[in-house]
């Protein structure tokens, strides 16, 4: 007599509610909540971890949970979308969305320009920079990684809570308004460091931003590189026939 299928169908069953259950609870979150843990899963669905986790890996190829190692399944967070030709910093920018920027300040110094900063920046070979490395979140869910470079002698002295405030309102105290950036779009994996920082799974996609600032003046104050977790932010493009 042929095996019986009779498991693996009841197997793939309690998957799919799971995974139905979970969608439902998903729907009524917001992103960044947390998910019943493996163990509840089992013990309220009278299942396997395995099922469990196939259940899990389901949603999160479908981009509906993050599973954190170490840590349990959260609700996702839905791309945002930056509408082409807007020039906004990152704080103003998730103003209008309703949400509350903030930061993780990984570094500030004062140091020495590269060779890629000196020629994107057109500063001089014994230049200073202000040299800042943030993380940039919104309503606490890692957004970027943010390396800042801002020409030293444009802001001597500059001094602001680079945690919650916004840069570009401190530079507005130093009489710099940023009215106009230049920049390159590009892609690549994330590298251990920035996994870590953005709390993303291994090879996770970035979208790598550079800008060049210019200010009131026209004036170069400002580099910024710019790694957005690709799965959370999204940079919307036109283009027209010429």
């Amino acid at each position: 007599m042929p095996p019986t299928k009779e498991p693996s169908r009841r197997g793939e069953a309690r998957h799919l509610a799971i995974q139905a259950h979970l969608t439902e609870v998903i729907e009524r979150s917001a992103p960044g909540d947390a998910l019943p843990t493996e163990a509840e899963l089992c013990e309220q669905f009278s299942v396997s971890r395995m099922t469990v986790r196939q259940a899990l890996q389901s949603l999160a190829n479908a981009g509906l949970v993050d599973r954190r190692r170490g840590r349990g399944t959260f609700v996702a967070s839905r791309p945002m979308h930056r509408r082409p030709g807007q020039f906004l910093s990152f704080t103003e920018e998730m103003a209008r969305r309703g949400l509350t920027a903030g930061s993780l300040l990984l570094s500030s110094e004062i140091a020495r320009p590269t060779a890629q900063e000196i020629e994107d920046m057109d500063l001089a070979p014994d230049a200073q920079v202000l040299r800042l490395v943030r993380v940039r979140r919104a309503n606490n869910v890692p957004i970027a990684v943010e390396h800042a470079v801002l020409s030293a002698a444009l802001v001597p002295g500059l001094e602001t809570d680079l945690e919650s405030g916004s840069l570009h309102q401190a530079l507005l105290e130093h009489g710099i308004i940023a009215t106009r950036a230049v920049g390159s779009i590009s892609a690549r994996l994330a590298r251990p460091g920035e996994t870590e920082l953005l709390d993303l799974p291994p090879n996770a996609a970035l979208l790598v931003e550079v800008r060049i600032l210019f200010d009131q003046k026209g004036r170069i104050f400002e580099r910024t590189e710019t790694r957005y977790a690709a799965d959370r932010y999204v940079i919307d493009v036109v283009h027209t026939h010429p």
